[in-house]
This record gives C-alpha cells, structure tokens and sequence, in this order.
C-alpha cells in the first residue's frame, strides 16, 4: 500500500498499473493479486490506509492541543504541512476515479467521515480552549482547509514561490486569529492557565 501511495504520488493514476505496484513493492503481480482483485481494490485500500493515518495523527495533534494549550496560528500551521505532505497530491490523483466509479467512491466514504471526525476534533479542541461556538469554529476552520487546498493546487505549476505562500499563510492566520484570540499558555511552573484576550 505505501508502494502504491508512492507511485500515485509520483506518476499519477493514469499511469499506475497493478505491475507498477507490484514491481515498486518487490512481489509479484500473482501475490498482489491474491491479496486484492483489481487495481482499483488496491488503490482504495492504500489512499483508506492514507488517510486513516492522517486521520489518527489529526486525533493525537487535538489530543496534544488540549493538554499543552496552543493558539489557532499553529492549527494553520499544521492544516498546510499535513496537506503539503504528499497528502494533497495523492488526493488530486483518486478524486476523478472518485467521482467517475460508483464502488470505488462507495469504499471510500467510511475512510473520508473519519478523516473528518479527525479534522472535527481539531475544531472542538479549539473551540473549547477559546470559549467559542463549535459550529462556528468549524466554519472558520473548513474555510481553513478550502484555503489550503487553493494554495496547494497552485503549487503546482507554482512550485517556486515561498514567500507568496508564507504571505498567503501570515494574512490568514491573522483573519483567524480574530475568531480566536488565544495567548499561549504559559509554562506549567507558573501555575496558570492560558488567558483568552
């Protein structure tokens, strides 16, 4: 499945065939054969590993965020490296089977409302330390992730451009932080809690 990840990552759907995979992978086609029945299956399973993954590390960084304290700034922070990271790309490649493939848009629904449990947990752990509406944090926070994914789509045939995106990045964190007014909490030895202005 990492193979498979690596191939869409660095070809691209179109060009990924089951003996790509099973090549990249070091078995032969019969072995990955016997373990999934078409190219699709093995795609599925691999971009539902994927984001199960990204999904988990979503519920620790929530986790982390509550217990330690932390501002929204690293939130954004996070949402940009986490789609960076390979993520998005490998999602530009499956979304049009997705779209074009009933079963295999039906195999990976269950996989996508997890990862989105986890990007939900995210928000929650937000909302709570700023005292702010749930609902309304989601909006700002999903707006967080349409942003990202636009940004990273342009990286594209854009891929030499730092500053734009650390600008593009430094304006949204402030339009968020609006929303979300939290000071770093202070180190634990000086036995307060983190303030919201």
């Amino acid at each position: 499945m990492s193979s498979t990840i690596d191939l869409l990552h660095d070809q691209g759907i179109t060009r990924t065939t089951t003996s790509d995979i099973a090549r990249h992978a070091g078995v032969s086609r019969g072995a990955l054969t016997h373990h999934f029945a078409s190219r699709e299956a093995v795609i599925g399973a691999s971009v539902a590993e994927m984001l199960s993954k990204t999904a988990r590390d979503l519920h620790r960084f929530a986790e982390d965020f509550m217990a330690r304290g932390g501002s929204s700034d690293e939130i954004v922070d996070y949402i940009w490296q986490m789609m960076d990271d390979r993520l998005f790309y490998v999602t530009m490649e499956f979304l049009p089977e997705a779209r074009h493939n009933d079963d295999f848009r039906a195999d990976l629904i269950p996989t996508v409302r997890e990862f989105h449990a986890g990007l939900d947990a995210i928000w929650t752990a937000l909302a709570a330390r700023a005292g702010a509406e749930p609902n309304h944090t989601r909006t700002v926070m999903n707006a967080t992730m349409c942003l990202v994914r636009g940004m990273i789509s342009q990286t594209v045939l854009r891929p030499d451009d730092p500053v734009y995106y650390a600008s593009l990045l430094q304006f949204w964190k402030g339009q968020v932080r609006q929303h979300f007014p939290i000071e770093p909490a202070e180190p634990a030895s000086a036995g307060s809690a983190a303030r919201i202005r």
